[in-house]
């Protein structure tokens, strides 16, 4: 017998009848499994790892941020095109959550840390990696190497804790020269605007206590084994990118490319308010996304739906992002 979908939602409603098989289990009939559970009330870790040849990948979920959305969050699209994209996708219209997913590579001999998060810089939704990292068995003391692809603070905050101690002591922090070049220049920081003068004093908060110990590299450069750094530049002067490869294999940690890739990689030439060189990073989102398509090179955002990795597929004039699929083998 075919329920119609006024039954269905009657029943959903409050005819309190299981379905199994096709047999109504009438209330109580089911014993001591229906009897009542508090909530949990909080998630599971998130995390998914996955292997690039010999290497190691695993993506931890920093949590999320929501801010309102409105007609300056897309410099060049009305905000009804932005919202109509959001509304085909089933998320609402008027306020975007913001995911961040930091990345931990183990190449063999040692684990490096793509990105830190917030720690304890962000809000009650986010600074999640630390805890991540100890649902797998892995204290911060553990990390070897921080990479940072850029000096934005939802990427470099969580490398210092408010109380000015580092959160992962035993790693060296690796960054983009030409983001060092210009994020801590003092001259630069006097003159930027006010709107820009707290990024530069999060940058030097975290980075000019121990500037003598942190390590720059430049485009092109294996800055550790398994992994070559790539210029990506336009989100930020030094914006970089990661290609880890090991057998053969390739993964690319896009880092900010776009920001929520649902939106900026099918619409590549739509302009995100945080894309400090707006026209530079659609030719770098535009370059690097179709490189991805081309070569069917799996990737990494840092932006997107955990666990924000896949594959990049032509559609239309634009992309989409297709899923890794998941695996409980790897």
């Amino acid at each position: 017998m075919s329920l119609q979908r006024r039954q269905i939602l009657a029943a959903g409603a409050g005819f309190g009848a299981a379905w199994m098989g096709g047999t109504a289990l009438l209330p109580g009939s089911l014993g001591a499994a229906q009897a009542a559970a508090p909530l949990a009330g909080t998630v599971s870790p998130a995390t998914f790892r996955f292997r690039v040849g010999a290497i190691e990948v695993t993506a931890l979920h920093d949590g999320i941020a929501a801010r309102p959305l409105d007609a300056s969050f897309v410099r060049n699209a009305e905000l009804r095109d932005v919202q109509a994209v959001l509304a085909e996708n089933f998320l609402p219209t008027d306020t975007l959550n913001i995911s961040f997913t930091t990345l931990l590579v183990n190449n063999g001999s040692k684990l490096v840390l793509i990105d830190t998060g917030f720690a304890d810089n962000g809000g009650p939704t986010n600074g999640r990696t630390v805890a991540q990292l100890k649902s797998l068995g892995i204290e911060p003391s553990q990390i070897d190497v921080v990479l940072l692809s850029h000096f934005h603070g939802d990427h470099l905050q969580g490398a210092r804790a408010k109380d000015g101690k580092l959160v992962y002591p035993n790693a060296e922090i690796m960054v983009p020269e030409n983001e060092w070049a210009f994020w801590m220049d003092d001259a630069r920081m006097a003159a930027a605007p006010d709107a820009m003068k707290g990024a530069f004093a999060g940058v030097h908060r975290v980075l000019k206590p121990n500037a003598n110990d942190v390590k720059r590299f430049s485009w092109g450069q294996e800055v550790v084994t398994g992994i070559t750094a790539v210029e990506a530049s336009g989100h930020t002067p030094g914006h970089t990118a990661f290609a880890i490869s090991s057998g053969g294999k390739t993964l690319i940690y896009v880092a900010d490319i776009t920001n929520t890739p649902l939106l900026f990689a099918r619409n590549p030439e739509w302009r995100v308010m945080f894309d400090m060189d707006a026209d530079k990073a659609v030719q770098t989102r535009k370059r690097i996304l179709d490189m991805a398509a081309t070569d069917r090179i799996q990737v990494s955002f840092y932006h997107g739906n955990f666990p924000s990795t896949g594959f990049i597929a032509r559609e239309g004039t634009g992309y989409r992002l297709v899923p890794a699929p998941w695996s409980s083998v790897l």
